[in-house]
């Protein structure tokens, strides 16, 4: 409808998953590369994972576009079905000759498993793509483990690509389903765009429309990040109604009123800069009456243009050992200074240090203990805490004692940043996953608790063996550890003005404490500055676990110093 309009080739911002419109940002091209590599290079399973509309399923139509022709590929999209019908749907798909009577697990396996070494036999490979594979069923993902059985001596017949949503790292790093996530070779989390990449996105799918003019202005590109943290599938149907709304009004700039109204229409909240007033202003006019209601109209028209619409408050999610990261502030990395937090009691190690020849002897001899449970029950017992083994769901444990989960990739760097002991995903030459807890750290060695003894490694020999997978427990002083967003307003911006204020020895600014204002935001950022945290004024974990710290807050334990 709008495209001649612009004069655009077609619709830049259409939600189907063109691989022409792939905007390789790092995280995406990091992630197509690892695709690429599992599928040409490694046997078993390749695992991709990614919050809802970051790109996952663009970037595999992509990674489809540089298979060569010698591979079969088998696609499934629906992945709520049964055993029978998963096996029927991938023999389906490869085209796998079947007889009439080709109905139980045992015969749709037999004839799977002929195809698949007849392909082998004329030099063709096979790769069955699991989409929304966080909707498996356990005994679905139980069979698709069985299917990785099917071998040469040499080589496996079938690689597996799993695709789904954080909760699929929750579901594989389940007890019954080890056996299965021990095979897994690769593994890649897609996370939403950066402010920078975000606007670079926009361009770029502009272009590709065949734009030859900007469309959106700078404000407008910045906003429409505000109102959709980086999602790519949110900035396309927030843009496209922007869009024709722009032809509605017969303007050819799409400017940031135009997408807080396609915002509010499309997310059915209302995103004008009025909403953050509004509630002020009728607590107003109820106490003060007519001259109250004047006096704050006429402040709000003056400071509207500085403050940001209102965002409203974004809950952390409560991910298990292998879940997905809340959405947080890009971590440091390795060769970042990290400013160490004030003096506060840390929480040693209950047991004598014992230094280890080598993390690879050291996961031998300990494999018995180095399992989920084991490295839960002692991060439980460092925050003086027991851990019920019998319970599902580490998690909700910790929940249920005011603890949140949280499950990041970073560096060492980022995790002494944050000073809690952390669940540290190590993986041995085998391919076998080890969870141990990391207790200590200084500049050379880290101290490992792996059950009731604790082990002094080196860093460079640790850096063999973890790839950047690991989960901490932290204790949040508001409900729902709850991300803060300049322009948003609630009762637990109280929190942060007077927490931030302790810190930095200033008083509490009295007016309104519970919006968090351009002065709030300076404040925040000043503080994330001065401990080397990533300034962009949003207050995420990183900042909040700062901020427990500097409090000294009781009964955190911290890392502890490595003899």
């Amino acid at each position: 409808m709008y495209t001649r309009f612009f004069g655009l080739n077609e619709k830049p911002f259409s939600i189907a998953p063109d691989p022409r419109y792939l905007f390789m940002s790092e995280r995406h091209t990091e992630a197509l590369a690892h695709l690429v590599y599992g599928v040409r290079e490694s046997g078993g399973f390749i695992q991709l994972t990614g919050e809802v509309g970051t790109g996952k399923t663009t970037l595999v139509r992509s990674l489809l576009q540089q298979i060569p022709d010698t591979t079969d590929v088998a696609l499934i999209l629906n992945p709520q079905i049964s055993r029978n019908e998963f096996l029927s749907a991938i023999c389906e798909e490869l085209h796998v000759p079947l007889s009439e009577r080709a109905h139980s697990i045992k015969d749709l396996t037999n004839a799977l498993n002929a195809f698949l070494l007849k392909n082998h036999s004329e030099g063709r490979r096979t790769i069955l793509i699991v989409d929304e594979a966080q909707n498996l069923r356990v005994d679905v993902l139980e069979q698709v483990r069985l299917l990785t059985n099917l071998e040469t001596t040499k080589q496996k017949l079938l690689q597996i690509i799993l695709i789904g949503q954080p909760e699929l790292r929750t579901m594989l790093a389940r007890n019954d389903l080890r056996q299965l996530a021990q095979r897994i070779t690769g593994r890649y989390h897609l996370e939403p765009l950066s402010r920078e990449e975000s606007l670079t996105y926009i361009d770029h799918r502009l272009k590709v429309a065949g734009a030859v003019a900007p469309i959106f202005t700078p404000a407008a590109k910045r906003e429409l990040y505000k109102l959709t943290h980086g999602v790519p599938r949110m900035i396309n149907v927030i843009a496209d109604r922007a869009m024709l709304g722009a032809f509605s009004e017969e303007t050819r700039e799409v400017t940031p009123k135009l997408l807080r109204k396609a915002a509010s229409e499309v997310l059915d909240r209302d995103f004008s800069p009025w909403a953050t007033w509004r509630p002020w202003l009728a607590r107003l006019a109820t106490v003060g009456g007519v001259a109250g209601l004047i006096f704050a109209v006429n402040w709000a028209l003056s400071n509207l243009s500085q403050q940001p619409p209102e965002v409203p408050v974004a809950t952390a999610a409560m991910p298990a050992p292998a879940a997905g990261p809340a959405t947080a502030t890009p971590a440091p990395t390795a060769e970042d200074p990290v400013a160490a937090g004030p003096e506060t009691d840390t929480v040693e190690p209950a047991t004598d240090t014992v230094r280890a020849a080598g993390i690879g002897p050291l996961l031998s001899e300990q494999s018995g203990a180095t399992d989920t449970d084991s490295a839960f029950a002692t991060l439980f017992s460092l925050w003086g805490l027991e851990y019920d083994r019998q319970t599902t769901r580490a998690c909700e444990q910790a929940q249920g004692d005011g603890l949140r989960c949280l499950f990041q990739r970073g560096s060492l760097a980022q995790v002494r940043n944050l000073d809690r002991p952390v669940i540290l995903s190590l993986r041995d030459p085998d391919g076998n996953q080890h969870q141990v807890v990391l207790s200590g750290l200084d500049d050379r060695q880290a101290l490992l608790s792996i059950g009731t003894e604790s082990y002094t490694v080196s860093i460079e020999d640790l850096g063999q063996y973890w790839f950047g997978d690991y989960l901490l427990l932290w204790r949040p002083q508001v409900d729902g550890a709850k991300q803060f967003i300049p322009g948003m307003r609630h009762a637990d911006i109280r929190w942060l003005r007077e927490s931030l204020a302790a810190i930095q020895g200033e008083p509490v600014v009295p007016m309104d404490s519970e919006l968090f204002d351009q002065d709030l935001e300076s404040r925040v950022r000043d503080y994330q500055r001065q401990r080397r945290l990533t300034v962009d004024g949003l207050v995420g974990y990183q900042t909040q676990i700062a901020i427990n710290t500097d409090l000294n807050q009781f009964g955190s334990p911290r890392l502890a110093r490595v003899n």
